[in-house]
């Protein structure tokens, strides 16, 4: 078991005020799609990121798990992708946020809402369903939930459809039914490609089919090798290197009056395997008592108590992790913005009673419930910049 502070010598906790809250309304990923949608026309969408210039024909290009401070840190990878920091293909580049917490199924859900967590309703990897009391996994959508009734909103690409924009999602043919493409990114065409050469050479031919066009591609493997490798081994090192040539490929075969917009949805922290940066909640007494539900993942925890438990597990994850994460109440954190500006009623009650996120490159895991989130070399899901930070990079025809 990791060593931690202990109760005896009741450490100073992280003030739940002083956590980087993402820039939702101004600078996250729930505002990207909107900015461009309003830019076509669409109506009810608001330009967020203000320096965004419209295009007749926008894509999106979303590359799971790189973020800025990874990007940056490897400009001989990438440098087409670099070259795009500055304005010398006529666009721009700086970092966004991902919002709370940075990870897949959450930020996905941003993306094609167009809305905060606390609205879509996916605030975490794994939340508890109010209406069961289950845990559930809302990236492989396990256990079932009606998909409409958990996230009602509808994407901003069905929107734009309905406005007479070509609207669609270029990706892996195994993503195309299920449960979380339908309720953040549907609307329009849904086509699967296996190849990311294929769905790169995809994209340019749809941006030219029409006059007005909002398109989505996305590739995952950056992110499956940072999980298993690290942010920095030669396997992570190599997908970044063939995801530039994608990003560049695309880039080259835009039509005119097209932009592309490559973006990802988290960055990533590689976490040490030994007793000073992971913690076993399956081992340690004072973690579990009065905890009935672990959610979440190893850097951003969601934790529901027993009945009547609430107080005392706040208190206790406080004095036992407040010095490494930032610890709040479920209202807390719903105050300080963590989930966004407004958290809906259906959303409330899937938020855990107590909320923590990793400041420090530490790892809450769960060895027996979660052996294989428990084996990985990164991890991402916290506010801390390497998580939160993601490229927002233009490249303009």
């Amino acid at each position: 078991m990791a060593q931690h502070t202990t109760w005896d010598t009741h450490p100073e906790p992280l003030p739940v005020d002083s956590a980087p809250v993402p820039e939702y309304g101004t600078g996250s990923l729930a505002d990207l799609l909107p900015t461009l949608a309003a830019g076509l026309g669409v109506p009810g969408m608001t330009a967020a990121i203000t320096e965004l210039a419209p295009a007749d024909r926008n894509c999106v290009f979303l590359i799971d798990g790189l973020g800025w401070e990874q990007l940056r840190a490897h400009p001989d990878e990438a440098p087409f992708l670099n070259s795009l920091l500055g304005s010398s293909r006529g666009g721009t580049g700086r970092p966004i946020t991902a919002g709370y917490p940075a990870t897949t199924a959450t930020s996905l859900a941003s993306v094609g809402t167009g809305l905060p967590p606390g609205a879509h309703g996916l605030p975490g990897y794994t939340v508890r369903n109010p209406d069961t009391g289950e845990l559930m996994n809302q990236l492989r959508w396990q256990p079932w939930a009606p998909p409409d009734a958990w996230q009602p909103y509808p994407t901003v690409f069905g929107l734009a459809q309905q406005a007479g924009v070509l609207a669609g999602q270029i990706s892996s043919p195994t993503f195309a039914n299920t449960p979380l493409t339908k309720i953040a990114l549907s609307g329009g065409t849904f086509h699967g490609r296996l190849s990311g050469e294929e769905r790169m050479d995809l994209a340019a031919e749809q941006l030219a089919a029409a006059d007005r066009a909002l398109l989505y591609t996305y590739y995952a493997e950056v992110d499956g090798a940072g999980h298993r490798y690290g942010v920095d081994s030669d396997t992570w090192r190599g997908q970044l290197m063939h995801v530039d040539r994608l990003a560049q490929r695309l880039a080259e075969q835009l039509p005119p009056r097209s932009a592309l917009y490559v973006t990802a949805d988290h960055g990533m922290i590689d976490v040490p395997f030994d007793e000073d940066h992971r913690i076993d909640f399956d081992e340690d007494w004072e973690l579990k008592a009065g905890v009935a539900l672990l959610g979440g993942e190893g850097r951003a925890r969601h934790v529901y108590a027993v009945p009547g438990a609430h107080d005392d597990v706040l208190t206790c994850w406080r004095e036992v992790l407040g010095e490494q994460f930032w610890v709040a109440s479920r209202d807390e954190a719903i105050e300080a913005g963590w989930f966004g500006p407004r958290v809906d009623e259906r959303v409330y009650g899937r938020i855990g009673d107590v909320v923590a996120a990793a400041r420090d490159d530490v790892l809450l895991i769960a060895s027996e419930r979660e052996p294989r989130e428990s084996s990985m070399v990164g991890n991402h899901g916290s506010m801390t910049p390497a998580e939160q930070l993601v490229p927002l990079l233009e490249a303009r025809s």
